[in-house]
């Protein structure tokens, strides 16, 4: 297994200066598919409150929760991977995109 990643260091190695990029873009990727869920649940849950009441927290959710958190998780999350050796950095960053990719695919959004 460590010859495997050894193999992939390099790789590893070339993507490192743009993993806060990357981490921006895994992070994005997941919102973009559980966003529909949390909208979901927030409609479900302000369904009975007034029209300003919902579009206000419509706006705070999507402006400022999901751009607070893309802000606050993506360099936390590069943090993570730049602590991770380059070749398993690697592996992580595809099989995260594959995952995503896998996910998107089942729940029809591709």
């Amino acid at each position: 297994m460590m010859d495997l990643l050894h193999l992939f260091s390099p790789a590893g190695h070339f993507i490192a200066p743009y993993i806060r990029d990357i981490s921006l873009a895994l992070i994005a990727c997941t919102l973009v598919l559980l966003g529909g869920d949390i909208n979901r649940f927030i409609r479900q849950l302000l369904r009975n409150q007034h029209f300003v009441i919902r579009t206000f927290a419509f706006i705070l959710i999507n402006a400022f929760g999901y751009g607070l958190l893309i802000v606050n998780a993506s360099p936390y999350l590069a943090r993570t991977l730049m602590r991770l050796e380059n070749g398993m950095m690697f592996v992580v960053v595809i099989f995260s995109f594959v995952v995503i990719g896998l996910w998107a695919q089942k729940n029809r959004h591709v």
